[in-house]
């Protein structure tokens, strides 16, 4: 009895590991590591556009909650500027693995035909596999191998399965710093003066022309008065004119004696 209860036990421990799902595998994993690097060029929501290292012009879309570490802080997209130089890190991790799946199994024997069994699930389907060596069935509290079977026989067997599986994996990192201050322009000024120096001074300004002060044109000469006034006589003309004729005849008379 006590014997009985043990194996029991057993059986039911088989069928609680087989619900939660037990694995075991054996695993063999390959990493491949990537890094990228640029300047920001501009950022719109969570559209960034970046200046490769390499000259490539990539656009990325953020994933909602990215963050980087910039000199040291955490930040989000929304605190991106042009100008910060982001590197970011992806590490690729490809496992090939064998996992064995344990599984309980309660089943009817429908025929036998050592090491194979042909057994209705509880899903009414007949099924058949094969038998491993050393594979103990329990009946009715007791240990029966694959010759022990008959049809009609009700049993919980454990089975395990095995199976190749690829697992990929990725963890991306990012880091930057942030845009460079702009750097002050500074006017060099040369320690020694040796050649001679020329001081350039502006031309004055023309001087506005001077104004010539121009005379004031002379008064236009009144015409000579067609008559003479009332007041004047011709009397004195004719005094010289008979003076001149007086002188003129003494003349031809002394011509004439001489």
């Amino acid at each position: 009895m006590t014997r009985y209860r043990i194996t029991r036990a057993l059986v039911w421990s088989l069928a609680i590991l087989a619900l939660t799902g037990y694995f075991a595998a054996m695993a063999v994993a390959q990493q491949q590591t990537v890094v990228e690097s640029g300047t920001v060029l501009s950022v719109s929501g969570n559209d960034v556009v970046v200046k490769m290292d390499t000259g490539e012009v990539r656009h990325f879309t953020a994933q909602p909650g990215a963050t980087a570490m910039v000199d040291g802080k955490q930040i989000t997209v929304a605190d991106l500027k042009p100008g910060m130089h982001l590197t970011r890190t992806t590490v690729t991790t490809t496992t090939n693995r064998t996992v064995k799946s344990v599984r309980t199994v309660p089943g009817t024997v429908w025929q036998v035909n050592a090491p194979y069994v042909i057994f209705t699930g509880a899903d009414g389907k007949n099924k058949q596999v094969k038998v491993p060596d050393g594979t103990k069935f329990t009946i009715d509290g007791q240990q029966k191998t694959v010759f022990e079977l008959r049809k009609g026989m009700k049993f919980v067997a454990t089975v395990m399965t095995e199976a190749p599986e690829t697992v990929v994996s990725s963890s991306r990192s990012t880091t930057g710093k942030g845009a460079p201050a702009p750097k002050p322009v500074i006017a060099s000024v040369p320690a020694k003066i040796e050649d001679t120096v020329l001081i350039e001074e502006p031309a004055p300004a023309p001087a506005a022309p001077a104004e010539v002060a121009q005379a004031a044109p002379a008064p236009a000469a009144e015409p000579a008065p067609a008559k003479l006034p009332k007041t004047g006589t011709p009397l004195p003309l004719i005094g010289m004119l008979g003076a001149a004729m007086s002188l003129a005849g003494a003349g031809m008379r002394l011509l004439r004696r001489s």
